[in-house]
């Protein structure tokens, strides 16, 4: 999969401004990636809300063998008991099945989030039953390779931070502020590090 065009230099930007960080920059190769299917990621992203990278991917793959492509089309025509049968619980079934209705129905359209910026596109897409910040966050990185998202609701992160900054679990609003600081604006090559550093699941959405 493509990198992002941002990635090299995000990375030597980095690299000076975060000795700690630059030093986890050398550990792991790779790059952000993803299928840049709008649907797929927003389904994705909600199949993980709340629960781990390892928990997200069991239920995924049933999900997906179920299902066999991951489509606005495919997951309106399955049952509300079809989704429960692969670990989904009811809330996110419900969720799910609301977000195709909404892409076959065009009341949610990607192309609206190219003229809007970071902000303004999270409270676009929280429109959408079921997609909070978070969720919002997981797409804007994932899908639209936005290059300074930093999701200080994700668990993943916060225990990253805390890990490699020696900071108490969770970091205090003073810790976040002053690494988003350090980082932006290329906060998502920052996140896409921590997430790295914690979890032998490359995260993708």
């Amino acid at each position: 999969m493509t990198k992002p065009i941002f990635w090299d230099n995000a990375i030597k930007y980095l690299s000076k401004k975060d000795k700690k960080l630059g030093k986890i920059i050398l550990q792991y190769e790779g790059h952000l990636k993803s299928k840049k299917n709008p649907f797929y990621s927003l389904c994705k992203s909600i199949i993980g809300q709340q629960i781990s990278v390892q928990s997200a991917e069991s239920v995924w793959k049933k999900l997906v063998k179920k299902c066999i492509r991951i489509s606005p089309k495919n997951i309106n025509s399955m049952t509300v008991q079809e989704i429960r049968n692969c670990g989904v619980t009811r809330q996110k079934t419900e969720y799910i099945k609301l977000l195709s209705k909404n892409f076959l129905q065009k009341n949610f359209k990607v192309s609206e989030l190219e003229i809007l910026n970071d902000e303004d596109a999270i409270s676009y897409l929280c429109q959408n039953k079921g997609i909070g910040k978070w969720t919002s966050e997981m797409f804007l990185i994932f899908n639209q390779n936005r290059q300074d998202i930093f999701p200080i609701q994700d668990i993943g992160l916060l225990k990253a931070i805390s890990k490699n900054y020696m900071t108490e679990y969770p970091p205090t609003t003073d810790d976040l502020l002053k690494i988003q600081k350090r980082w932006s604006p290329y906060c998502t090559v920052g996140t896409w590090y921590m997430w790295r550093s914690v979890d032998p699941v490359t995260v993708e959405y």
